[in-house]
């Protein structure tokens, strides 16, 4: 896939909440591909980040979106349940949770206008497959489109759609599971290396491994084994230009004696963060579906974020983020392609 093959094998990850526009500008300036998470931005905000970044950047630009399943409306009980499981955490703030009310999730095709006028090189897809015609429309405007799997039949599915390359993601890493499955129902729960392995010998399609990958050794492992690139998520939390709020940024280069866990608290949908106080409190504790979890949680991380309290914010990372650096974008970079070339 030559789009790939003519940059620094690297995309950083799009991690909605920390991918500014600085910050995509500042990795594919430096010959890498960065991307946006643009996940539940609405058109405007989307066309103005994509605007910023093209005055920053006239390198290539990835654009990620996830494919929401269709949710309909919780029964008064179900939300009286999550909300007084909300209420019983231990922490002293008087928060209001609102009641849902639809639309629960952004509409893709409107989300998708500033796409068809910014035309970004790379669109990518996280939790089930677009409409084939969003697909074909995407390349037949010149972009390259890739969407993520974590087993075989996910991958399979992605390759018969016509997707132009697949984003093998394993468990290692940071943030939402982009499993098809709503409830993560027949999870696999491949390692990357093993999912990469699973997918050369059935897959045509180039595979971009995620998870776990934090180094040049790490990188070139990854392709001498195969994978047309990777994509990198964590290691990008504590760049300089990242949108990560500096208590997150602590924790990640801070709290390294802390695991990481998977948790369906913050937003009804398996996710991977940092260890705290919210997680243990949520452990087998009744949710909302996503997205609907994701909404009524978010006064919540709010406050946590405003009130500098690190035990309720969403601390996704994966589970390699104790090698994490605090470094501008261009100078990772450079100590990545540095590694690459000593391994």
């Amino acid at each position: 896939m030559k789009k790939l093959e003519n940059h620094i094998p690297i995309i950083q990850a799009p991690m909605a909440g920390y991918t500014t526009p600085e910050l995509v500008a500042a990795v594919s300036n430096a010959g890498a591909i960065g991307s946006f998470g643009f996940a539940f931005s609405n058109a405007e905000r989307i066309d103005s980040d994509l605007s910023e970044a093209r005055k920053l950047t006239d390198k290539s630009i990835n654009a990620n979106f996830f494919v929401f399943a269709e949710q309909h409306a919780p029964s008064d009980k179900d939300c009286k349940i999550a909300i007084d499981v909300l209420g019983r955490l231990p922490l002293a703030a008087d928060i209001t949770y609102q009641s849902l009310s639809a639309p629960f999730s952004p509409s893709l095709e409107r989300q998708l206008e500033p796409i068809w006028e910014h035309k970004p090189e790379f669109l990518t897809f996280h939790f089930g497959l677009p409409p084939k015609y969003i697909l074909q429309k995407a390349q037949s405007l010149g972009m390259c489109v890739g969407v993520t799997a974590t087993c075989l039949e996910e991958a399979e599915a992605i390759e018969n759609h016509g997707a132009d390359f697949v984003v093998a993601q394993g468990m290692q890493a940071g943030g939402h599971r982009g499993t098809f499955s709503i409830d993560g129902g027949g999870d696999q729960k491949l390692l990357t290396f093993d999912l990469l392995k699973i997918l050369k010998e059935n897959c045509l399609l180039p595979i971009v491994c995620a998870g776990g990958i934090m180094n040049g050794g790490d990188i070139v492992t990854y392709l001498n084994e195969g994978a047309a690139a990777v994509q990198m998520g964590t290691s990008f939390l504590c760049c300089d230009e990242a949108g990560t709020s500096p208590l997150h940024k602590k924790y990640v280069l801070e709290e390294r004696q802390r695991k990481t866990v998977y948790t369906k608290g913050f937003s009804g949908r398996w996710a991977q963060s940092i260890e705290n106080e919210f997680t243990s409190s949520m452990e087998c504790k009744y949710v909302l579906p996503f997205p609907l979890q994701n909404t009524l949680t978010n006064p919540l991380r709010k406050f946590a974020v405003k009130t500098g309290n690190g035990e309720y914010q969403s601390l996704w990372a994966g589970t390699e983020f104790k090698k994490a650096r605090a470094l501008p974008a261009a100078e990772l970079i450079s100590q990545l392609v540095s590694e690459m070339g000593g391994s």
